[in-house]
């Protein structure tokens, strides 16, 4: 009878540790897997709602030789600040794509576009561009506004090999923003701040706005997309690119208004 009554003791106080194994098992088992995985490493701190986001010397592929070749895309996270690998295409952990030209057409994260690279995937972004500054860009326009496609964003009409309207203007020529000297040719100018044309007439001014991977919202203004150079007098042919600086704010799903607080 002691022997019994020994037996059952040991088995109950050896029952909860298999129980713990089990589940320890079963828990690394889990978070290896997939998207899983991907999320798992692929957060970090999210940025904060109503905060002015700075990102500076974001670098992308480049060559000069032979500009109109494939490029591999950039996929970047406005929620976590931070570029993002190539395999997380197909989760919400990326918000801003850029492609095609020089990298510098920008799309959006939206899983049921085909023609996306998040296609497939649970983004729910969206792109658009609005002709105004970023300060007055205010209310969040309607779902319905916003495109899902990839490489959308690009080249402005107001330069050479305009695509609509875009975030920069390429001066062939280098007579629209410049002298037309060397330096001044081929050169690409964000348009997000003021900027005075060769005549003396404003450049337009242009703020994207953007619906992340998980449904909130963000605005851009993009300054640059040259090393260390934020102001058109040291924007030249050969200084370093595409290195992309932008300044964002982000605020929650449901918002109609895009505040700094």
């Amino acid at each position: 009878m002691n022997r019994t009554k020994r037996l059952k003791s040991s088995l109950l106080q050896t029952i909860p540790i298999l129980l713990a194994a089990v589940i320890l098992i079963f828990s690394a088992c889990s978070k290896g897997d997939g998207a899983e995985a991907e999320e798992q490493e692929g957060t970090g701190t999210a940025v904060p709602f109503y905060k002015l986001q700075r990102v500076e010397n974001l670098a992308v592929e480049t060559d000069d030789e032979n500009p109109t070749a494939e490029k591999t895309e950039v996929l970047f996270s406005l929620e976590f600040k931070k570029e993002q690998p190539l395999s997380y295409a197909r989760t919400n952990l990326w918000d801003l794509s850029l492609s095609g030209l020089y990298n510098s057409f920008m799309g959006s994260n939206n899983g049921s576009n085909s023609s996306n690279y998040g296609s497939g995937g649970p983004g729910k972004g969206g792109i658009m561009i609005l002709d105004k500054p970023f300060d007055e860009v205010i209310s969040i326009p309607a779902d319905s506004e916003f495109k899902t496609a990839k490489g959308l964003i690009g080249t402005d009409d107001s330069g050479a090999f305009g695509e609509g309207t875009g975030w920069y203007l390429y001066d062939f020529g280098g007579m629209v923003m410049g002298d037309g000297s060397f330096d001044k040719q081929h050169v690409a100018y964000a348009l997000g701040n003021a900027l005075t044309k060769a005549n003396g007439q404003p450049a337009p001014i242009r703020t994207v706005v953007l619906r992340t991977a998980k449904g909130n919202y963000a605005k851009i203004k993009m300054i640059s997309c040259y090393k260390d150079s934020y102001t058109p007098e040291k924007m030249l042919r050969n200084t370093p690119h595409m290195y992309f600086t932008f300044e964002y704010v982000i605020v929650p799903a449901g918002s109609t208004k895009f505040e700094l607080k």
